[in-house]
Order: structure tokens, then sequence, then C-alpha cells
């Protein structure tokens, strides 16, 4: 896994993904829990080309600032970029956009991990 590697997820606000809809507030704005979970997705569809078989990567550290507010019917965006690996420990930055303006920033961390492994202890917890 190299530095420098770059990711990119968008989507449209909708009634899905606004603060009133998913518990964060009370507004139709683009929520904060969304905002997240398009970092992460652009951050971990980054990776998986470069990761063997069988392995996945999990969030383990995400400090974000929202910055701005985002309307229904806006498209958003997010850049990600891959700036450290420490063995298994994956740190991208990350930057969400609207077209007026950057909503968002921040450092987020994945782990790299055997599914099947990760699974196996989650089980095993449980049962």
């Amino acid at each position: 896994m190299e530095i420098g590697i770059k990711g990119y997820a968008e989507v449209m606000v909708d009634q899905s993904n606004v603060a009133s809809s998913v518990g964060s507030g009370l507004l139709d704005v683009f929520s904060t829990p969304s905002m997240i979970a398009l970092m992460e997705k652009a951050c971990k569809e980054s990776v998986e080309p470069f990761l063997e078989e069988g392995q996945g990567t999990v969030g383990i550290r995400l400090e974000v600032d929202h910055l701005a507010a985002t309307p229904m019917g806006e498209k958003v965006w997010v850049d990600s970029k891959l700036i450290a690996v420490d063995k298994r420990v994956l740190t991208f930055s990350v930057a969400a956009w609207s077209a007026k303006e950057k909503i968002g920033e921040g450092i987020h961390k994945r782990c790299i991990i055997s599914n099947d492994r990760f699974l196996e202890k989650l089980r095993a917890k449980y049962e």
C-alpha cells in the first residue's frame, strides 16, 4: 500500500441523509453522520484494489469538522488521500465539498483486517 492513493465518493442530499431523518438534528440539511459515512466510503473504496484476497478495512478513528450546512437537492462529494501507512493502520486526509464550499474536513484511520478472522473473533465474543 503506497501513500498518495486518492479516493472519491458522492451523494445527493435527500430525505434519507438529512439531520431530521437520521436523528442528529431537526433540520433538513446534510447530516454529520451522513458526511462521516461518505468520508469512510471514499477511503474504504480507494484502497480495496490494493488489498489481498480476503482482506478488508474497518474504520478505527475519525476526527472531523463539519464546516457548513448543505440543503436538500445539492450534490456533496468527498476527496480522500492516503497520507500514512503504519503496518496495518492506514491514515487518510478527507475533505467534503458542495458546489458552494468546503463543508467538512479531517483525518480518518482504517485498519486492514482478515475478514474471516475478524468475523470469527466477533462470533466468539457473542456465543
